[in-house]
């Protein structure tokens, strides 16, 4: 049995026009497969989107694309995997920092168990409007005990931009918690009345 190979021609400038054109042919043979691979293990909208971020990936990775066909099949499908845990374990942090912000003790002086729950449901769907990055930000400081040094380090910026995020994360969730306490929807970022 013979594999096909993607050829090597050697045109263009850099070879550009062949790094197109074996992406081109490696897409076309494998996107139907890997969608289906995904659409297994999620569901179809987040399958599209997984398979979308792998397919960005071998295209940004072009140069470790394998030029047998067979091989480059299976090394995006190890991509596509790939993409699928990492939203796993996205979508897992997500829901565990707004569990750990709905079950966070309240102070005593609270009026009563109605109002800690309503403030509750505030917190968390205010929560859950903030972006992924604004939530990963908050919670390096607020649950995870991070000073501005080691919570820039871990997102791989200085410490100063880390502060520059967490201000403006925190403005981000209080503009969405006076919005539930007044019932307005937050103005977007940069919007000034």
């Amino acid at each position: 049995m013979t594999q096909a190979r993607l050829g090597r021609t050697g045109r263009g400038v850099n070879g550009n026009e062949e790094r197109e054109a074996r992406y081109r042919v490696v897409f076309a043979h494998t996107y139907p497969d890997v969608l289906a691979f995904a659409q297994r293990r999620s569901d179809p909208h987040r399958a599209e989107d997984v398979v979308a971020e792998a397919m960005l990936t071998a295209w940004r990775r072009i140069d470790d694309l394998p030029y047998d066909l067979g091989e480059a099949r299976a090394w995006i499908f190890g991509i596509a995997r790939n993409c699928l845990l990492n939203d796993d374990r996205s979508r897992r942090r997500q829901n565990a920092v707004a569990v750990r912000i709905a079950a966070a003790p309240r102070p005593a002086d609270e009026p009563d168990a109605a109002d800690r729950a309503a403030d509750r449901v505030d917190l968390s769907a205010a929560w859950a409007d903030l972006s992924e990055s604004e939530q990963e930000t908050l919670a390096l400081t607020a649950l995870d005990g991070l000073d501005s040094t080691q919570a820039g380090a871990v997102l791989g910026i200085t410490a100063t931009a880390y502060r520059l995020r967490l201000s403006r994360a925190r403005r981000a969730l209080r503009r969405r918690l006076e919005g539930a306490a007044t019932g307005d929807a937050p103005e977007p970022e940069g919007v000034r009345s």
